[in-house]
């Protein structure tokens, strides 16, 4: 399938010369390698609900059983499966507060990481120092919800999401020997100014990895628009620019896949958010790739197959996870939606 190099405004004045900067010093110490990163989401149902800017928040007073609100264990050994063949990382495992049990999530932890042979990243929350080592054996690190570091903002949007907590899991990390991440939503009501802040927090908390989101308006919720293409780039490139070796993965919705050139241009490492099985196999994957491409990096991850039936031993796969006979076997006829999606996104 042939990528098309996409036509992009060209940047001007300051942060045209912001963003250069920013990509020499990604060139002098990253290769031209770019994958998608996956996070993988295993609930409706957040036990705090009320960050002002989330989904789940519009949804947790109409959620009478949190359990219901889970999605199915072999959906999500589905997704990792897919992700595994395809070539898309997992970013973590998430979602909302109190939504599995930790027994069931370790479950799920182990099982992701036999099937990517990697460990992953959590961002289930916070934990105590007795949990995280309970993950330990399958996870890289701990990723934090920051969203913001305008602290007065952060009380407005997240004020049932105490920092201290987090810091605190921060600190179990340390002891531990686990690395640390940290989450950042763009267009939250932040200034540039703010950036001060993450320099200083990162630098306190010795991050490794930050993964940054532009805001995707919800229905029902304050916010309405999400951050300008330039305003969101130049984060990205004075991160870079700040911290030469620290692993950025940035994300946009699927209506703004043209931000990706700048964001990879402004020097991220990967990519994120896009609902990728959605998407598998349809015209937006053009658009995708030629955004890569026209930034001079090298897409590991796919995101068309004709022939997605053959493409692998998708059985197989499944059967070397050692699951029940019944989990076996409704994996399997996941993994057959999932294939027969992609197959239909060809022909339409």
């Amino acid at each position: 399938m042939d990528y098309p190099i996409l036509e992009t405004p060209k940047l001007e004045g300051e942060l045209k010369e912001l963003v250069e900067k920013a990509d020499l010093i990604y060139q002098e110490n990253f290769d031209k390698e770019v994958v998608f990163e996956r996070a993988i989401f295993f609930s409706w149902y957040c036990g705090l609900g009320d960050c002002t800017f989330c989904y789940m928040s519009t949804l947790k007073n109409k959620i009478i059983d949190p359990k219901k609100a889970r999605r199915s264990m072999h959906s999500i050994i589905s997704e990792a499966i897919i992700s595994k063949v395809f070539g898309w990382e997992i970013e973590f495992l998430s979602g909302g507060y109190d939504s599995y049990s930790k027994e069931e999530l370790l479950f799920l932890r182990k099982n992701i990481y036999k099937i990517t042979g990697e460990k992953q990243w959590l961002n289930i929350g916070t934990l105590n120092k007795k949990e995280l080592n309970l993950f330990k054996p399958y996870i890289e690190g701990y990723a934090g919800t920051v969203e913001t570091v305008n602290w007065d903002l952060r009380k407005k949007v997240c004020p049932s999401k105490h920092l201290t907590p987090i810091l605190n899991t921060f600190q179990f990390c340390d002891e531990l020997d686990l690395k640390k991440a940290i989450t950042i939503i763009i267009g939250l009501g932040e200034t540039i100014e703010d950036f001060e802040h993450l320099k200083k927090f990162i630098k306190e908390n010795n991050i490794s990895r930050i993964t940054f989101y532009a805001l995707n308006p919800h229905p029902q919720t304050v916010f309405k628009k999400s951050p300008s293409l330039n305003y969101y780039t130049e984060w990205i490139a004075m991160t870079r620019i700040n911290f030469p070796k620290i692993h950025i993965i940035a994300g946009a919705w699927i209506d703004k896949i043209d931000y990706y050139y700048y964001l990879l241009k402004a020097g991220a490492n990967s990519i994120t958010k896009l609902p990728a099985t959605r998407m598998f196999n349809t015209k937006k994957v053009k658009n995708l790739n030629g955004q890569v491409k026209k930034a001079g990096r090298n897409f590991k991850s796919k995101f068309y197959c004709e022939d997605v039936y053959s493409y692998a031993n998708w059985d197989a796969l499944v059967d070397e996870l050692g699951l029940t006979k019944e989990q076996n076997e409704a994996v399997k006829n996941n993994l057959k939606l999932y294939l027969k999606k992609f197959e239909k996104n060809l022909k339409d």
